[in-house]
């Protein structure tokens, strides 16, 4: 009789033990990151006509490289806070045949803080879309000569391209 009621109450004791694990409210989860961290930063610093290695140096490695679509790379961050929802970005870098940056696409845009977007207070910094034939582009008044922007306007023009020398295969024929 007195090891029914030990074996009975050490029963209980492990059953109850097992159910306080199982539903114990303080458990802590851990916020999962996943993929590449894209700034507001990196997206600014990306100009036009980069190429794909300048790309890379400011971006990091992208997390997708499409076999079918060779000039587009895309940067994907997703974080879940520890129990809470799942938050996504994306931003897609796409290049032209010569390996230079032609546009970007996705929830990152050149000059628009995302953050200064939901407070509301954009400092004029947002990049909108020219509308077609809505107005004609100002025409461009001539520097004076001598200044510094016609001194500028003078080396800008007179800088020569140089192309970039490509290494000579090496000779694999065994000798």
């Amino acid at each position: 009789m007195q090891n029914t009621k030990l074996l009975l109450t050490s029963f209980t004791f492990v059953g109850l033990l097992a159910l306080a694990g199982c539903s114990f409210p303080g458990v802590y989860k851990i916020d999962i990151q996943q993929g590449n961290v894209v700034t507001q930063d990196m997206i600014d610093q990306l100009r036009p006509g980069m190429t794909r290695r300048q790309v890379r140096f400011i971006m990091g490695n992208p997390l997708l490289t499409d076999t079918f679509h060779a000039d587009r790379w895309d940067y994907l961050y997703s974080l879940q806070p520890g129990g809470g929802e799942r938050q996504q970005e994306r931003v897609s870098v796409i290049f032209n045949g010569n390996d230079q940056l032609v546009s970007l696409s996705g929830d990152f845009m050149p000059g628009v803080s995302r953050d200064q977007a939901l407070l509301g207070n954009d400092n004029g910094t947002n990049v909108t879309a020219p509308v077609q034939g809505s107005e004609k582009p100002k025409s461009e008044v001539p520097a004076k000569p001598g200044s510094l922007l016609d001194k500028i306007q003078k080396d800008v023009d007179g800088v020569e391209t140089v192309p970039v020398p490509t290494p000579q295969p090496l000779d694999t024929s065994p000798q």
